[in-house]
């Protein structure tokens, strides 16, 4: 019987990978942050005749808020910014193409140990952080895709 630490039970922030569409095997997928796998229920405050000590909470629905993908600035080239120059400058010319994106920490082996499927993604922000002659840094964009729901799978 082995001896587990908890790093090795825990996942880690900075260790995970994404996946966009149908293949795995989709190379342009290489982010310096994700987030936005944030699932928030809204309600609708009632209050009730004669009771004056608090409201009734009534579920109204589920919000999904977008989720951001951060990397540095990518060539014209990849699939990933060609599917949101499509979208974003098409001009609604051509039908969306809703995509899967599967986000997932990883352990050392990169093999997953937590997972979501963020169905039904579109784009529907890209942009590119201040470009500043003082500082040595990687000039970095962010893509927001909104979506259907988002599960966790694992």
């Amino acid at each position: 019987m082995g001896f587990y630490t908890s790093a090795d039970l825990m996942p880690v922030a900075f260790h995970f990978k994404v996946s966009i569409g149908k293949t795995n095997a989709n190379l342009d997928t290489s982010f310096k942050e994700v987030a936005g796998l944030d699932v928030k229920m809204d309600l609708l405050p009632m209050k009730e005749g004669g009771e004056n000590r608090f409201q009734h909470q009534l579920p109204t629905g589920v919000k999904q808020q977008p989720v951001s993908l951060k990397r540095g600035l990518a060539g014209k080239v990849s699939p990933l910014m060609q599917w949101c120059k499509g979208v974003l400058e098409g001009g609604l010319a051509e039908e969306i193409e809703p995509k899967d994106v599967w986000i997932s920490l990883c352990d050392k082996n990169r093999d997953p140990m937590r997972m979501w499927v963020v169905h039904g993604a579109f784009p529907i922000r890209w942009n590119i952080d201040a470009f500043n002659s003082t500082k040595n840094e990687v000039a970095v964009e962010t893509i927001e895709l909104a979506c259907q729901y988002v599960e966790r799978v694992l």
